[in-house]
């Protein structure tokens, strides 16, 4: 039997086709979606109005730029705060310029948090001595990212010319 995705709104499909390609042009997104572009460049003003649209991003291969940076996913064990949870110490470590991202997730820690940094030592210093002192953090473990294959549905492998002998009956 064959299974099938459910039916996803026109406001789902905008949405996937501009979290794919940010520079979709309200007349491409009118096409793939058979809607006027008048409908589409209204839906996207009130997603972005609303918050619904965060941001547009260009994503970028640092590494094939040239640009040396580190990496990493720190596990954090946390104590969650009176009347606030989880959410006060996360609002409090996603305000670092080295935080990437900030999750609350389920397993042996309580809170992931994506850190980027140009050097090691800078990224040591972020979790000794920022990271680590906050009230309410019991302990952290560092992850780094060794090579980024893919990200974000992009994929940052190369794809080289097939060096594979030709077989020939």
């Amino acid at each position: 039997m064959l299974y099938s995705l459910p039916m996803k709104p026109l406001t789902c499909e905008i949405l996937q086709i501009l979290s794919r390609d940010a520079r979709s042009t309200p007349e491409t997104i009118a096409v793939q979606t058979g809607k006027s572009v008048q409908e589409v460049r209204a839906s996207i003003e009130k997603y972005e109005r609303d918050g619904v649209i965060k941001r547009y991003a260009t994503v970028i291969d640092w590494e094939k730029a040239g640009v040396e940076e580190v990496t990493a996913f720190i596990d954090v064990r946390v104590v969650p705060a009176r009347d606030v949870g989880f959410d006060g110490l996360a609002a409090r470590i996603a305000r670092y310029p080295e935080v990437q991202s900030v999750w609350l997730v389920s397993g042996g820690s309580d809170l992931r948090v994506a850190v980027q940094s140009t050097n090691l030592k800078e990224l040591a210093n972020f979790i000794a001595e920022k990271l680590a002192t906050i009230d309410g953090v019991n302990g952290t473990v560092t992850h780094f990212i060794l090579r980024r294959y893919k990200e974000d549905h992009t994929l940052y492998l190369d794809e080289g010319v097939d060096e594979r002998l030709v077989v020939t009956p």
